[in-house]
This record gives C-alpha cells, sequence and structure tokens, in this order.
C-alpha cells in the first residue's frame, strides 16, 4: 500500500496543483470577486464546485488521500480542469496507482528490450526513414535511411553510452548539438519530457524509466525544470524540422504506430512532402546509404 510519502500520491498532488493552476475563473465561467487573488488559477473551493465534490473530498484527493475515487468524480475533474486526452488518462493511472491494491489493476507488462527479426525486416524493407523505439526513448532499432537521418544519435552514443541503444531524451538535453540538429528545439523538448511523464504515469515503478529520469535530472537544469511542470502528452503524428549535418534542413511528417503485440514499442515513420527540397534531401541521403551487394561466394 503506498505510504505517506509515496512518489505516487506526490506525483497526484503536484499534477493536479499545477493543473489547476493553469486554468483561471474566467476560462470556466466562475464570477471573480476582488483582485487580490492570492493563488495562480483556481481555487481548491473552485475546483470542488465545478466538479461537483466537496472541498473536504477534493483537498483529500489533491494530497493523495485517494482510496476508491468514483469514474464520476474522475470525469467531474476532467470537466473542473478542463484536462484533454492525454492529462486525462494520466490523471485516471496516477489515482489507481495511488489507490488501494485491489483498485490498482494488473501491472504492466515488462517492455521487450529486444525487437523480433520479423520487425526488423519490415523497417529495412520500407522505403523511408524508421526506427522502433520503447516509452524510455530508446532507439531499439531502424533502418539504413532511419540510422542515417538521426546519425548524431548514434554518434552520441557510441561516444557516451558505448554498448546501450542510442536514447532520444539523452541526445535532447545532453548533447550541445541537439538544439541545432531540432530547429524547433522547445517543442522538442517540451514534446519528450511530456512523452517521458505519461510513460511514468503508466507505471511509477519503472526502474530503468526511474533511472533515465534521474540522469536528466541531475545532468540537465532544463529537463528539471520542465520535467516539474508535470505536463502530459501524446507523440503520435505531427511534423519535425532538422537540420542534418549532411544534407541540411529537412521538414518531414512522422507517424507513431503502437505495437500492440510488443506493448510499449512503436515505429516511427517519416515522409516528405512530394516534389518538396526535404524529398530531394531524403533521395541524396538515401543514395548515400544505399548497401552494396555482396560479391557470390562463386564469383572470381
Amino acid at each position: 500500500m503506498p505510504t505517506r510519502n509515496d512518489p505516487t500520491r506526490n506525483d497526484l498532488k503536484e499534477f493536479l496543483t499545477t493543473r489547476r493552476a493553469k486554468v483561471s475563473p474566467e476560462q470556466s465561467g466562475l464570477p471573480v470577486y476582488g483582485g487580490n487573488r492570492r493563488v495562480a488559477g483556481l481555487r481548491r473551493e473552485e475546483v470542488a464546485l465545478l466538479a461537483g465534490i466537496s472541498v473536504e473530498y477534493y483537498t483529500r484527493l489533491e494530497r493523495g488521500s485517494v482510496g476508491n475515487v468514483s469514474e464520476g468524480v474522475l470525469d467531474g475533474l476532467v470537466h473542473a480542469l478542463q484536462l484533454d486526452e492525454a492529462e486525462r488518462d494520466h490523471l485516471y493511472r496516477l489515482v489507481r496507482s495511488a489507490g488501494t491494491p485491489a483498485s490498482r489493476g494488473p501491472r504492466r507488462v515488462a517492455v521487450r528490450g529486444q525487437v523480433r527479426p520479423a520487425l526488423q525486416r519490415v523497417l529495412d524493407q520500407m522505403p523511408m526513414p524508421a526506427y522502433l523505439r520503447n516509452g524510455r526513448f530508446d532507439v531499439l532499432a531502424a533502418n539504413d535511411l532511419g540510422r542515417a537521418l538521426y546519425s548524431p544519435l548514434y554518434e552520441q552514443a557510441a561516444a557516451h553510452t558505448p554498448g546501450q541503444p542510442p536514447n532520444s531524451a539523452r541526445f535532447v538535453f545532453l548533447d550541445p548539438g541537439a538544439p541545432e540538429f531540432f530547429l524547433d528545439y522547445d517543442k522538442v523538448a517540451d514534446d519528450c519530457v511530456a512523452f517521458l511523464r505519461a510513460e511514468a504515469g503508466r507505471d511509477p515503478y519503472d526502474k530503468a524509466l526511474s533511472d533515465l529520469v534521474g540522469e536528466l535530472s541531475t545532468r540537465s537544469e532544463d529537463f528539471r525544470r520542465r520535467w516539474a511542470a508535470h505536463d502530459v502528452r501524446y507523440h503520435r503524428t505531427g511534423r519535425k524540422r532538422l537540420h542534418h549535418p549532411l544534407v541540411g534542413d529537412l521538414e518531414l511528417d512522422y507517424e507513431a504506430f503502437e505495437l500492440p503485440g510488443d506493448p510499449g514499442q512503436r515505429v516511427n515513420v517519416y515522409t516528405a512532402p512530394p516534389d518538396s527540397s526535404a524529398e530531394a534531401a531524403l533521395n541524396l541521403l538515401a543514395s548515400w546509404t544505399v548497401r552494396q551487394p555482396s560479391p557470390s561466394a562463386g564469383a572470381p
């Protein structure tokens, strides 16, 4: 059972506190009396009113005293705090983790660390950059064009963590070249931390993830600041702007595909708009990564 100082209780407290600080009374349609509000965003009393629960009950929730909370109460909090899909899912996971053993449900299956050969074949047969990663941003496999596109990550891993897979989070926060490689660095950094925070909510007892967060928190003030915001986000589709050291600037669309047969793993695929400069740059990069056929054993 969670103890008073259990990190899951602290995460729930800080998540609720930071969420209500983001919502103003005006956004919630509440009247504002007086000009001196001592809190940013909503007061506890206002959250409780909007959620349809007592102030005492909400205060207990914000302190991590969960017990068995009904879905109706949680849905009321989602409405009061104006949570999006990722935040709603995160709230539910935090409440389950901080609740009684019976309310927590089964632990998440450990993320597979190995890549099935069939998945590597799928990657290799894709004509566009693609790689497979886990929820900790470890790049577990890639095709040739994917490795070429993200060559700075592989170079950092070879130099600083030999024998370990490249890790996008380490690159973003520990490599001085990351802001040059990611042209929208602030967004990339925010998205990275928000995804790791959501991943931590799925399994707060994932030691490998805790170790990564601890390492980044120790070595990067920028990471610590973003982590303290308790933002969560899904990272399913979007556009990345990169400055590649060989082919220059690229603006690529990406899609992420979860793998139901390998929980915790996902394939990221990058494409360029037809007849764009990014497509030309990818074609050039691909021409430099074509594997030469091996000579046959019987060849002279």
